[in-house]
């Protein structure tokens, strides 16, 4: 929870961003040509894994167990992506921008559960990531693929960035509520920067023709 702000605002904006994510595990079964039940299985992995494995870590009973909206939120994305693939892929473009939205929130919900807890900065604020990226790591690994957020696109750090302004805040004895909303505004335009520009975080040198080292550039 964020302190200061409407728990029922917070509850709103977090089963938004749940169903958000769900179209994007959703979409990416669809593409892989997964049946329903995979669809419904990957769009709910991208849209409660990451909050789930904080819990787990923080040691908490895992809050989208506990409340119902959460898997109904993600369900209905992974079924809007089964029925309505055409028109999700049209409007791409949106989705991803929403996606950003999601990531922003999560990463400072997270970070900001994780200090509520007592963790020290650096464990809140990997926390605060994970719970922005962890389904869609998870999402990856299930499709037998390297996850995204580890071979390219700037995803992973804008996570860091958000959660860590929030972490700073409060490890400099602030709690204003300008700090959630600037960490939020710092990970939303990271993410939209990397996304306009392409922007990726460079790659270790490696000849080509060497073999399976390779297989990433085809």
């Amino acid at each position: 929870m964020v302190q200061g702000f409407d728990a029922t605002l917070i509850l709103w904006l977090n089963l938004v961003g749940t169903f958000v994510f769900g179209l994007s595990g959703g979409l990416a079964a669809v593409r892989a040509r997964l049946d329903l039940f995979g669809v419904l299985v990957l769009a709910l992995v991208v849209a409660l894994a990451g909050g789930i494995t904080r819990d787990l870590l923080i040691g908490t009973p895992p809050a989208t167990f506990r409340d119902w909206r959460y898997l109904a939120a993600a369900g209905t994305a992974g079924l809007v992506t089964f029925a309505a693939r055409p028109l999700l892929e049209r409007i791409w473009n949106v989705i991803q921008v929403l996606d950003a939205a999601g990531l922003a929130l999560f990463c400072v919900t997270g970070a900001a559960k994780a200090v509520e807890l007592r963790l020290g900065p650096a464990p809140a604020i990997i926390l605060g990531a994970i719970t922005g990226i962890g389904g869609g790591m998870l999402r990856d690994v299930l499709l037998r693929q390297v996850p995204t957020v580890l071979r390219h696109d700037l995803y992973a750090v804008p996570a860091l960035a958000g959660a860590a302004v929030v972490v700073g805040a409060h490890g400099a004895g602030s709690d204003s509520l300008a700090f959630p909303l600037v960490g939020f505004a710092v990970c939303f335009a990271l993410r939209m920067v990397g996304l306009r520009f392409n922007i990726q975080l460079p790659v270790a040198p490696w000849p080509r023709g060497t073999g399976e080292h390779d297989r990433d550039d085809r």
